[in-house]
């Protein structure tokens, strides 16, 4: 399965934040939109991070509460991995795993079309698995 299907079976929904908002206002946007990550973009819309909770949850632990009046620019992951329309579940899922991110931007060229987690990809995954068992056990219940 194509990553296409799963944005359009999941929606192209993005949630999206400026580099220049704090610590605070991107976990309430975390909580609010009950998401795992905000997509950073600059003045031109480019993508230039990803901020995550565990990104939120390392500068709490490292400098306590203060950390809530810093920039996400401070914070967020810099080094943004991206999947393509045209990419497989397991391109993806192995790209995750290398690299150990949970979100992975979809671009389409350079613009942003959607975003999806690891638990998109798994539970996806899981449906073609199960899909492919039951077509298997229906093959072998009319032989």
């Amino acid at each position: 399965m194509l990553i296409a299907q799963i944005i359009r079976d999941k929606g192209a929904v993005v949630h999206t934040l400026a580099a220049n908002a704090t610590l605070e206002d991107a976990a309430r946007d975390l909580y609010e939109k009950r998401v795992g990550a905000l997509v950073v973009m600059d003045t031109e819309g480019a993508i230039i991070g990803v901020f995550s909770e565990r990104d939120l949850v390392r500068e709490v632990a490292r400098r306590g509460a203060k950390a809530l009046a810093d920039t996400v620019a401070n914070a967020m992951s810099r080094e943004v991995f991206t999947a393509h329309l045209e990419e497989t579940i397991d391109d993806c899922l192995g790209r995750m795993t290398d690299r150990r991110v949970r979100h992975l931007p979809v671009v389409d060229e350079v613009r942003l079309v959607g975003i999806v987690s690891i638990g998109d990809l798994v539970k996806h995954r899981i449906a073609l698995a199960e899909a492919e068992s039951a077509a298997m056990q229906a093959y072998i219940a009319a032989q």
